[in-house]
């Protein structure tokens, strides 16, 4: 029988040695070379690394901000659109979507397989027949010392080319990051990208994030618009698994092999209820998790936890199951319940400004397990979480009626009035304030795929009554932070789907304009390289 940490570790050691079998034998620490020698490493590492990186199908979510600039704020969105799916290089480029084909105002502007292929500079002819490279120089991205080419197409004919620079680690030479755009086909207009590749295990670097932008970038369907996205890339170990499981005959061990069970008393109608409830809940939990949109267990569970405790306690409540709190992997602002687990998303942690307004968010969530509102039990039936990836949001419901939600909100004011966090209310409300006011640009921010949402109509939905509580929304007030940008406080490890707390040293704001409200910014990771270990380790 495979195991889950074997599993991840055979599939690492088996990508491990298609890279060493691929690759050009070198040193750990290579010499100096000459310029165009290091071209031929770079050009034989890439060939490699697009035959290695084909078996793997990550999750790759992509999130849009179409952008008007204003006096005091700078670029602020007034569109947006979110593509979420699995990149698949099996076939050829292929991108399929959990959400569908979006129908909002950027849908025919975007499509989302554009931004998922610039995870490469060029598919098929990046090599010095076609391209011009010019040495630049060395320099550290973090702790990974790189070489530095300025590249362009020697004769641009219809297919895209790349243009711009490029970083190749000094080791093997394999690319790290790459920032530039294609050279305009008439029928096409490409966009400017900075891509990213970390270090997942020994001499395996895969796509991490992509950032893009244009100030003034013309489509046939808008005209000029301006705009900012990030696509982000994870689940890396569980396309291995997959691949695993595919290629290797997994032995059960027989009933006669199993060791006995210890005896315990019969369940109960009450007990074998909850059980009833917990499996339901374990399910979902699970086919969420196999379908790689929620962080395994971590760090960031944990300060989930500390702030629920608090909330427990100051209102002397207990429950059986004890309450558990994970985290979901995407970027649009939703909250929900699965049973007596709690759960946010990515996103939503990232804007969140302070620990009151974490309290809020959480309050209302343990407001929903106090009242008991609970798990449909047909998902203990184990045939329902059998179903396609890609149908997640629709198999698995969570959304509750308007009256749950009301009485969710009410016990969770409740909670928040006898906790802690009583007298900071006020920014909760604030962080409320704020997010009422982007809502019209935010549509697809605010689109929840499994809970309620938090706005409804361009109106704040959720613990409404704390907007009272809120001090005044004041833009040029540089103390006042009411949200943060995405990426604010979450690390996530694409490999392992583990999420990690960020702590960027503080930076001075010189402008309202650095406040960057719920936006979109550029991606600059710190580069590591990582040892040879079990990849079911923690990171």
């Amino acid at each position: 029988m495979v195991g889950r940490g074997q599993g991840w570790c055979l599939a690492w050691l088996s990508l491990a040695a298609t890279l060493a079998a691929q690759a050009p034998p070198q040193a750990r620490r290579s010499p100096r070379l000459a310029p165009n020698q290091m071209v031929a490493r770079i050009v034989a590492g890439e060939r490699a690394w697009l035959r290695a990186v084909r078996p793997f199908r990550p999750r790759v979510e992509t999130y849009i901000q179409s952008l008007r600039t204003q006096p005091e704020l700078g670029p602020v969105p007034v569109a947006d659109d979110d593509f979420l799916g699995y990149l698949d290089l099996r076939h050829g480029l292929a991108e399929p979507l959990f959400t569908g084909r979006n129908t909002g105002k950027l849908a025919h502007a975007f499509f989302p397989l554009g931004f998922a292929a610039m995870i490469a500079p060029d598919w098929s002819r990046f090599d010095s027949r076609h391209y011009r490279f010019t040495f630049i120089g060395r320099e550290f991205l973090g702790a990974v010392g790189c070489i530095v080419f300025d590249v362009q197409a020697l004769r641009p004919g219809r297919r895209p080319a790349f243009i711009g620079r490029i970083w190749a680690e000094d080791h093997g030479y394999t690319l790290v990051r790459f920032d530039g755009t294609y050279v305009p086909n008439p029928k096409h207009r490409y966009v400017h990208f900075d891509s990213w590749r970390m270090n997942l295990g020994p001499d395996l670097w895969l796509p991490a994030a992509i950032y893009s932008q244009e100030e003034d970038q013309r489509t046939g369907w808008f005209g000029h618009i301006s705009f900012r996205a990030e696509t982000r890339f994870w689940g890396y170990a569980l396309s291995a698994l997959e691949r695993l499981s595919e290629a290797t005959s997994i032995s059960v061990e027989g009933a006669g092999d199993m060791a006995p069970q210890p005896l315990t008393p019969d369940l109960g109608p009450l007990g074998s209820e909850r059980a009833w409830e917990l499996k339901a809940e374990d399910d979902v939990l699970g086919r969420m998790q196999a379908a790689g949109l929620l962080s395994l267990p971590g760090a960031v569970d944990r300060v989930l936890a500390t702030v629920v405790n608090n909330l427990e306690l100051s209102n002397h409540l207990s429950f059986t199951p004890p309450v558990r709190c994970r985290v979901l992997l995407t970027a649009p602002l939703e909250s929900f319940t699965v049973g007596h687990t709690i759960v946010l998303s990515r996103g939503l942690i990232d804007v969140l400004p302070n620990e009151a307004s974490l309290a809020m968010a959480l309050a209302h969530e343990l407001g929903r397990i106090a009242l008991d509102q609970g798990i449909n039990t047909d998902y203990a039936f184990d045939d329902r979480m059998l179903f396609p990836d890609t149908e997640s949001f629709t198999r698995i419901r969570l959304a509750h009626t308007p009256a749950e939600e009301a009485a969710a909100d009410a016990k969770g004011l409740e909670l928040l009035e006898h906790s802690p966090y009583r007298g900071q209310l006020s920014q909760a409300g604030l962080f409320l304030e704020a997010l009422q006011r982007a809502a019209p640009g935010l549509p697809n921010l605010l689109r929840t795929h499994w809970g309620d949402p938090l706005v409804l109509r361009g109106r704040v939905d959720r613990m409404r009554a704390l907007l009272l509580q809120a001090p005044r929304l004041e833009t040029r007030n540089l103390r006042q932070i009411p949200a943060l940008p995405l990426g604010a406080r979450l690390a996530l490890d694409p490999w392992s789907d583990r999420l990690r707390l960020l702590a960027p040293p503080a930076e001075a704001l010189i402008s309202p304009r650095d406040k960057l409200l719920f936006a979109i910014t550029p991606y600059f990771p710190y580069l590591r390289r990582e040892a040879a270990a079990d990849p079911a380790t923690p990171r």
